[in-house]
């Protein structure tokens, strides 16, 4: 097999993909700056003087990526389109939603040979907001689990670590994350990154701590420092912050929205909160942190699970098996 898969750097897609080249002999990652989505067609230059049996990226650009007689997959890892993001989004980004880019998702879709998703939620709401009839196989996102491990040793007494992971942007909740800090229990700290793309910190604040951007490499001991994994996000696809944390056996405190559901049994193996309910967040950090034994037991039942259902052998599978059926035929 000889893959292609041209993809912008500084996201979780990314990192799922450079998973895939790892575990998929023949697979590529053709990495390109997103700037680059400024002028669409000069992402035609970006693997193009690899040889390539099967192309696989993403909607929003692949119309750019595709070859004549050459199978393309595309992988819908989010979705954003939809009137609800209008919210989220700036006035240049709901004109370039309603516009190009629903244009070349719509295109992308069209011309596949086939379309996969990460959850079950995105490939709905994309069929729904696109009014397409497509079939859409749902492979859930895997995190490597030998690497995202739980900490083995018992650390001291200490502040409870609230860890937040990922870029700081309004998508994420960036907005509400001081809020949050703000009604937490004395002895609660949330420490968070600076993401993939942004280099911006929150303001300065007692129960605030920015580590700043952590190569991906060095994000398993991050999370087994953290006693729990904080996201405020309004849409995700399917995040890897939460199967990594899920894997390192720390519980969940997420938005009730889009894929959450499908990772997070509110109660079980962490909560749900209601989308911005800076109360609701607070008071189940306050009750993770006064409860070893619930956030032990939620710990364990996430490791569990991800070696259950989100391994990486199990991603990399999947799509090794649609790759083979593809170009088989």
């Amino acid at each position: 097999m000889n893959i292609i898969s041209p993809m912008p750097t500084g996201n979780g897609a990314y990192v799922v993909h450079k998973l895939l080249e790892k575990g998929i002999h023949g697979y590529q990652v053709a990495p390109y700056d997103p700037w680059l989505t400024l002028f669409p067609p000069l992402i035609k230059a970006v693997g193009n003087r690899r040889k390539a049996s099967l192309i696989h990226t993403t909607p929003d650009y692949a119309i750019w990526s595709r070859r004549q007689g050459v199978p393309l997959v595309i992988t819908l890892h989010n979705y954003v389109l939809d009137p609800f993001m209008s919210d989220y989004s700036n006035t240049l980004q709901r004109l370039h939603y309603r516009t190009d880019l629903r244009w070349f998702t719509r295109g992308a879709m069209a011309q596949a040979t086939r379309i996969t998703a990460v959850s079950r939620f995105t490939a709905d709401l994309a069929l729904k907001d696109l009014e397409m009839s497509r079939d859409i196989q749902v492979i859930y996102n895997g995190v490597d689990e030998k690497s995202f491990t739980p900490a083995t040793t018992e650390r001291p007494p200490k502040k409870i670590s609230v860890l937040f992971s990922g870029n700081l942007t309004e998508r994420k909740g960036k907005q509400w994350i001081i809020p949050i800090a703000d009604r937490l229990n004395k002895g609660i700290e949330i420490i968070y990154t600076q993401g993939l793309r942004t280099k911006s910190r929150l303001p300065a604040h007692p129960r605030l701590r920015c580590v700043g951007n952590i190569p991906h490499e060095k994000m398993p001991e991050l999370y087994r420092q953290a006693d729990m994994l904080l996201l405020t996000s309004v849409r995700e696809g399917l995040p890897m912050a939460v199967l990594e944390a899920m894997s390192c056996g720390i519980p969940i405190v997420a938005t009730n929205c889009s894929s959450l559901p499908e990772l997070v049994e509110h109660g079980l193996n962490g909560f749900l909160c209601s989308l911005g309910d800076v109360d609701d967040f607070a008071n189940r950090i306050n009750l993770l942190a006064d409860s070893p034994g619930l956030r032990l037991n939620a710990g364990q039942l996430n490791r569990s699970w991800i070696e259950e259902r989100f391994t990486l052998d199990l991603m990399v599978s999947n799509y090794r098996r649609l790759f083979e059926t593809i170009l088989d035929r």
